[in-house]
């Protein structure tokens, strides 16, 4: 039997493995390295620890795995609108809705090999993707055009393809966000969602994607921070257990259960980060994402807010031990199924074909000889965050000033959500192109205006290269 020092040591280690954290910056903090030596869990790279290039990303992730080698590196890389290895330049392949609307899944499966052998390549053993969120409320401000669909089926065989390709690369896959974000109108970055539907609803939409995802093989699921109040409606799922044990008894996932981002509103805004932490690892969550930007001194906190948990006996030893253990085997197995991964690329002009065939062009195209590009900027999706999106502008504009006279290219994202970016749309004598980049929602408060619209389905390189080829048939040569 352990004596009581070595077994309060044993739970404090236990404590900091359980954790995937991050730091601010692009370079290894000093305190951060301590925290690794000691026995953190994972490091999560988001947007603001990477600088666009591959080089950099490569750098940091050696400087981690020289600390310790086996911890998990994971970072949210979905192609399309969710990069962060390409923020300056867009993600070099298509996200998940469209490779939905081309509804080719051999496509689908490179798409995810290739975003899996980038990420090796740097080091990365952990994609916090792809979605699985049916994306059914097309006023959705958080999912959009990170769906692969409105169709569960569809959405389903695109997300087993995803996660297929991504692990033959070696890169675990974490699906996300259970038990399904698409039918909700609020981005629980901000408040706590509601998903107010029946069960049996949810059984033949949100949660058949989740189950395709584990007869895949995926790695790891993700839990979202919405209350179901059909399980649970005291809690948030990334603390109910009865909607965790939904994901591990009925579709028998037997990977690691990842929680959200606790700094998130729907997870901490009324209990603070330690406790969400506590209460989630309590209701069956492996490995507990912290949020970007944080300092040492909060895993410090999370890790003390365990040890008391567990002293206090409101947190059972050995669902600690579990939990560790869990992150422990995902990430041998990362390891292990890294060896001898070859690269795989995907033909630029392929993707821009797919990316094509996605594209939905309403309405004949003005001549645009001699155009302009206008971006209406507006505030971008949390998880999407800041980058490089659309054709370069000549010029951009704030959601609700007025645009100059055309002929013009408008380049919009989610205009049906936004009110002003509308009444601008609407004003517009016209010549007009509208590029919607976000959903492709109705026309809500333009709908008697004539202007033609291009319908994306989603950000990235290819799209890019779709639209220009389109809007250049017009006339308009970038």
């Amino acid at each position: 039997m352990s004596a009581p020092g070595e077994a309060a040591e044993r739970v404090a280690e236990l404590a900091l493995r359980v954790q995937l954290a991050s730091f601010a910056g692009t370079s290894l903090p000093g305190d951060w390295a301590a925290l690794l030596a000691e026995g953190l869990g994972g490091i999560c790279l988001f947007g603001s620890n990477l600088t666009g290039a591959t080089a950099d990303a490569a750098a940091l992730v050696r400087a981690i795995r020289e600390v310790r080698a086996d911890v998990l590196v994971a970072t949210d890389e979905e192609g399309g609108d969710v990069t962060r290895l390409h923020t300056r330049s867009a993600s070099p392949v298509p996200g998940a809705a469209v490779l939905g609307a081309v509804d080719a899944v051999a496509l689908t499966r490179r798409v995810g090999a290739a975003v899996g052998a980038e990420l090796a390549a740097v080091g990365i053993d952990l994609d916090l993707g792809p979605v699985a969120d049916v994306n059914s409320n097309p006023d959705n401000p958080v999912i959009g055009t990170r769906s692969f669909g409105a169709d569960p089926r569809l959405v389903a065989r695109h997300v087993a393809a995803w996660v297929a390709g991504l692990q033959s690369a070696g890169v675990a896959a974490c699906v996300k966000h259970f038990p399904g974000h698409g039918d909700t109108a609020q981005d629980s970055h901000l408040t706590l969602p509601t998903l107010p539907v029946a069960l049996e609803v949810a059984r033949s939409r949100e949660l058949v994607p989740f189950a395709a995802a584990v007869e895949a093989g995926a790695a790891s699921v993700m839990t979202s921070h919405i209350v179901v109040p059909e399980l649970d409606p005291s809690a948030p799922a990334t603390l109910s257990a009865p909607v965790l044990g939904l994901l591990r008894t009925e579709l028998g996932h037997d990977g690691v259960i990842v929680s959200d981002a606790l700094d998130m509103a729907g997870a901490s805004a009324s209990r603070g980060i330690p406790a969400a932490a506590v209460r989630a690892l309590a209701a069956g969550c492996d490995l507990l994402c912290l949020g970007p930007d944080k300092p040492a001194a909060l895993v410090r906190d999370v890790q003390a807010a365990i040890v008391a948990a567990v002293a206090s006996d409101r947190l059972p030893v050995g669902r600690l031990a579990d939990a560790a253990e869990r992150v422990a085997g995902l990430s041998r197995r990362a390891r292990a199924r890294a060896a001898g991964v070859r690269e795989t690329t995907l033909d630029a002009d392929v993707l821009a074909d797919a990316a094509r065939r996605a594209c939905r062009v309403e309405g004949p195209l003005p001549d645009l000889t001699g155009a302009a590009v206008v971006s209406i900027e507006t505030e971008a999706n949390i998880a999407v965050g800041a980058g490089r999106w659309g054709l370069d502008p000549d010029l951009v504009v704030m959601g609700g000033d007025p645009l100059p006279a055309g002929p013009v290219v408008v380049q919009v994202r989610d205009a049906h959500r936004r009110p002003e970016v509308a009444a601008a749309l609407a004003a517009h004598p016209g010549p007009m192109v509208v590029v919607e980049w976000g959903w492709p929602g109705p026309r809500t408060g333009w709908e008697d205006a004539p202007h033609a619209r291009i319908c994306t389905r989603g950000n990235g390189q290819p799209s890019i290269a779709a639209v220009t080829r389109i809007v250049g048939e017009a006339g308009l040569h970038r």
